[in-house]
């Protein structure tokens, strides 16, 4: 990638390709002090009321800098290196690529907790896994005074839902979520009934004393692609027809309608919803429901299959953050006379990982 300049034009040159970059482009990216807040980095002027007809009248380029002096008197100094990042996407954390993992995957990604973490590159390190893998476990994270929400609002901020800021997962009477047993939970994402659904989950362990309630993961990622391609005609079903979610409480009813694979514009790999109990496929043609029937029943064997899932026991201090989107979780069943499991959760979006992330690329220059 590189920059040329020919009769006042400024291009932009890629894998062979060479585009003009729009004079306006360049205009509103003007940066000196009298037109860009230094703390803030925001526009000192709005470039809606800038002159339609922004030229270029004079060019200079060296090895560092773009020098450019604009038709309406204004002159700027743009380093060449934030423009090519900005042609180049790397700072664009879609851009991470995801690893495939299923149950051969040995590595949890730990990460030890310490000590203002939230400002080390150690937390860099641990959220480019987190976009790798779906998922990171941070170890001897403090137990005390619900330090989950101290821990979240130190990446972003909680996402509150109807379960509160935080909620505890420990076995109860009366139950209004399955998680709130001792009985085992298949794989599953969390609140798909939700518009926007809670993109990130944290779950806190503060006392696990009993042999079962291990907690398993699985790659949705991996379990889709999979099923993309041995099964084109079930990928594509459950691509194009939407479902309502429902979630019904003593004080509200939440509902959504999506797709159980959903694809991005680029028909990429979005998001996956997974919640058996809590869906409710709509009414279509018996063959076609025949179809999807047999889609989700395979998708569910591929979620299900000890081919695809990791187990593991999370011990006291053990912090787990899981993609949402991408990850489905679950645990195995716990005798609760055994002793006392209990961990603590909640949610944060996706701005909360992506603003550190970039804030911490800034910081450490990287």
């Amino acid at each position: 990638m590189k920059i040329e300049l020919s009769n006042n034009k400024v291009f932009f040159e890629k894998e062979g390709l060479k585009k003009e970059i729009h004079p306006f482009w360049l205009r509103e990216r003007v940066n000196e002090e009298s037109f860009v807040d230094r703390a803030t980095q925001q526009r000192l002027f709005d470039p809606t009321e800038l002159k339609k007809n922004i030229e270029i009248k004079k060019l200079n380029l060296s090895e560092n800098f773009l020098e450019i002096c604009f038709n309406d008197g204004v002159k700027t100094k743009l380093a060449i290196q934030s423009i090519l990042k900005e042609f180049s996407n790397i700072n664009d954390i879609k851009f991470i690529e995801k690893i495939k993992w299923d149950s051969s995957l040995k590595n949890l990604n730990y990460f030890d907790f310490k000590e203002n973490i939230f400002e080390e590159k150690i937390m860099y390190d641990a959220l480019i896994n987190f976009y790798k893998y779906g998922f990171i476990i941070f170890k001897n994270v403090p137990v005390q005074n619900n330090f989950i929400v101290n821990f979240a609002n130190s990446i972003g901020s909680v996402r509150r839902t109807n379960f509160g800021e935080f909620f505890n997962v420990k076995s109860k009477p009366n139950p209004n979520d399955l998680a709130y047993t001792s009985l085992a939970l298949a794989p599953h994402t969390d609140n798909p009934y939700r518009n926007p659904v809670p993109c990130i989950q944290l779950l806190h362990c503060i006392e696990n004393k009993v042999s079962g309630g291990l907690s398993t993961l699985v790659d949705g990622y991996t379990v889709t692609e999979k099923l993309k391609k041995n099964f084109s005609d079930y990928y594509k079903i459950l691509t194009e027809i939407k479902v309502r979610y429902q979630f019904i409480d003593k004080n509200i009813i939440l509902e959504d309608w999506a797709e159980m694979i959903q694809l991005d514009e680029n028909k990429k790999f979005k998001q996956v919803r997974f919640s058996p109990r809590l869906d409710f496929v709509p009414l279509m043609e018996k063959e076609k429901l025949e179809l999807y029937y047999s889609a989700r029943n395979k998708i569910s064997e591929l979620y299900n299959s000890d081919d695809y899932r990791i187990e593991f026991k999370l011990t006291p201090g053990d912090l787990l953050m899981m993609d949402n989107y991408r990850l489905l979780h679950g645990r195995t069943s716990y005798d609760a006379n055994e002793g006392e499991r209990f961990l603590q959760g909640c949610y944060i979006d996706y701005d909360s990982t992506e603003g550190k992330l970039k804030h911490l690329q800034r910081k450490f220059n990287l």
